[in-house]
């Protein structure tokens, strides 16, 4: 993988044409292929299912990871490992033992990923950075593309770039990860970067010729 992970947000591409789009970022150079799975109650939206994850699996060899934005995740966690997750996020607010669940997802052979709001405080969830191959900073509330960044979110990614080597995670962003955004937050020390509207999708250009501009 390269240094900065670049992670196309399935959410946004072309449903039509599913496996002509992973297969198109697939050569563009994606790192890490994202899948926001939405239950319509812990975000006010519902997207991607099992069924779509299996999908995805066919098209590319590249991991796929499941952001979890829903309810009780532990009961439904191993469905998506079934289905070919490489990567599992849950968000804490939604599930009771937190620390559990994220060890059960490693023991499944699966890297374990904690998904942070912006209002969620890190003291809140430092006691389960340990058991994380993976924080993700939310920089914009969780539940549809297209949202501006949220400036008071950087303040958060400083203080993980600080526990990142004690705890050995990666941080990736997700929300409005624009070209400037990704190269000012880069430079910060995140590792990786959920890409959708605001810098791959919907460009009429290439998706090659973007991934290459923001590497």
């Amino acid at each position: 993988m390269s240094e900065r992970l670049l992670c196309p947000s399935l959410m946004c591409a072309d449903f039509g044409h599913l496996y002509e789009n992973v297969k198109a970022l697939d050569e563009a150079g994606t790192d890490i292929f994202h899948c926001d799975i939405m239950d319509g109650t812990f975000v006010p939206n519902i997207t991607m299912g099992i069924s779509d994850v299996k999908a995805v699996k066919t098209a590319t060899s590249k991991p796929v990871d499941c952001h979890l934005m829903i309810e009780n995740p532990s009961t439904k966690v191993d469905w998506f490992i079934d289905a070919g997750a490489d990567i599992i996020y849950i968000h804490p607010e939604t599930e009771r033992f937190v620390a559990r669940t994220l060890t059960h997802i490693r023991q499944r052979g699966v890297k374990a990923g904690l998904a942070i709001d912006p209002d969620t405080s890190l003291a809140t969830v430092e006691e389960m950075l340990p058991f994380c191959d993976y924080v993700m900073v939310m920089t914009v509330n969780p539940g549809f593309a297209g949202q501006k960044f949220i400036p008071s979110t950087k303040d958060k990614i400083r203080r993980l770039v600080q526990m990142k080597n004690q705890y050995g995670f990666k941080i990736m962003i997700d929300g409005a990860c624009s070209p400037e955004v990704i190269s000012e937050l880069s430079g910060m020390g995140a590792d990786g970067f959920v890409l959708g509207t605001s810098a791959l999708f919907g460009k009429g250009r290439p998706y090659k010729e973007l991934m290459e501009e923001l590497r």
